[in-house]
């Protein structure tokens, strides 16, 4: 994927209150030496001058897609190749859904489309349009295409109610725009090996054994580790999700494909973040046709499927190992045991009873060694995977 200038960024400003903070994110842009391009919408500039910002990024601010500038260029297509990310603050619900579902009526869509490079939102809207169904799964497609969320702020509203859907702190994008566009590269010269996903297990040619893990957090961390700058190898088994920018993807199905890949490119690993839910038994003969209900209920003989993850701690050399685990109850004394059994550097155990499965966020518990435990709230994952990171890196140091 292409990520054009480190230091190219460009800012798309659309139709809400919080618009006037816009002036506020290119200064601070600005400041940490990041070249700032503007895109407004028509209704953008309804709350803030284009010219103020203008001023402040020292670029003439784009406002409408046909308009004819100095440039001969197809602007959006020259643009796209000089960004290394697009943030859109405030992004409204109108903005969303067109980024969603590919409408491309104005520069700002028409530039997304064009894109490949980190996209990050900041949304902003009134707390019934944020929490519409409509608006929820506007922000699941985008977030399934690796679209970076920044989630509001609950609070007052400009429309006097009280909810989630204030534009968040300044800071807080700012911090995150410049870890995407090269703040933060302390783990080049790292590789990172990361499984995510289930996997499936045969029964018959058309049936097969798995579990709702979505891959949503492998993939979450595959990307994280690969915007600090490591070399990132993901081997996901079967999953909705796209590959992560700048990932090396390798696809598996069984349980056993996935070990093969593991143990291929362990050697030349620092870390191994074995995320993947591997099914955990499977038939120990397959039906070679499709089983007839009218044959009645099959009787299937299982077998336990390979333990990858005490494999992988046996065979590991200097490599930090972090293990995974799905919990319904006592979410602590399990990790603990796991962690133990398996020898980690670290455990990460989901209390998956207050979410985590197919979702965006989830409630973790960091577990080491030792016996400290970290138990965090509910985050989005994209929030966990750089608190794992974090981690990481102390490990290192």
């Amino acid at each position: 994927m292409k990520t054009g200038s480190a230091k190219t960024v460009v800012l798309g400003v659309t139709g809400s209150i919080a618009a006037y903070k816009a002036a506020e994110i290119v200064r601070g842009l600005r400041k940490a030496s990041v070249d700032v391009h503007v895109i407004m919408t028509r209704n953008a500039a309804q709350f803030i001058s284009p010219l103020t910002l203008q001023t402040l990024s020292a670029h003439p601010v784009i406002t409408d897609a046909w308009e004819i500038g100095e440039r001969t260029d197809i602007e959006h297509i020259q643009l796209s190749r000089q960004a290394a990310c697009l943030l859109v603050a405030p992004a409204t619900a109108n903005c969303i859904a067109k980024f969603a579902t590919g409408i491309a009526d104005d520069f700002l869509s028409t530039f997304y489309l064009a894109l490949e490079c980190p996209v990050i939102l900041a949304p902003a809207m009134n707390q019934r349009m944020y929490s519409h169904p409509a608006t929820r799964a506007n922000l699941q497609a985008l977030a399934n295409r690796s679209v970076r969320i920044i989630e509001p702020e609950t609070g007052s509203l400009a429309c006097d109610e009280e909810g989630p859907g204030r534009l968040t702190g300044t800071e807080r994008i700012l911090s995150e725009v410049l870890r995407i566009v090269g703040g933060n590269r302390r783990m080049s010269g790292r590789r990172i090996l990361v499984t995510a996903g289930p996997t499936r297990e045969p029964i018959d040619p058309v049936r097969y054994l798995s579990n709702a893990s979505s891959g949503r957090m492998g993939y979450r961390l595959a990307e994280e580790a690969s915007l600090r700058g490591a070399e990132v190898i993901l081997i996901s088994g079967p999953t909705a999700l796209p590959a992560p920018a700048g990932v090396r993807m390798e696809r598996v199905v069984t349980g056993e494909e996935m070990k093969e890949a593991v143990l291929r490119h362990l050697d030349g690993a620092d870390a191994v973040f074995k995320v993947a839910a591997v099914a955990d038994f499977r038939p120990r003969k397959t039906f070679p046709e499709k089983w007839k209900r009218s044959k009645g209920v099959p009787a299937v003989d299982w077998e336990p499927t390979v333990d990858i993850l005490s494999e992988v701690s046996k065979r590991r050399k200097s490599q930090i190992l972090v293990g995974f685990a799905a919990e319904t109850e006592n979410v602590a004394e399990n990790g603990k045991r796991k962690l133990e059994e398996k020898g980690l550097d670290l455990l990460v155990a989901c209390d998956i009873s207050r979410g985590g499965i197919g979702t965006e966020d989830a409630a973790m518990m960091f577990i080491e060694p030792g016996g400290k435990v970290t138990d965090l709230p509910v985050l989005a994952k994209q929030e966990i995977a750089a608190r794992l990171l974090d981690w990481l890196e102390g490990r290192w140091k």
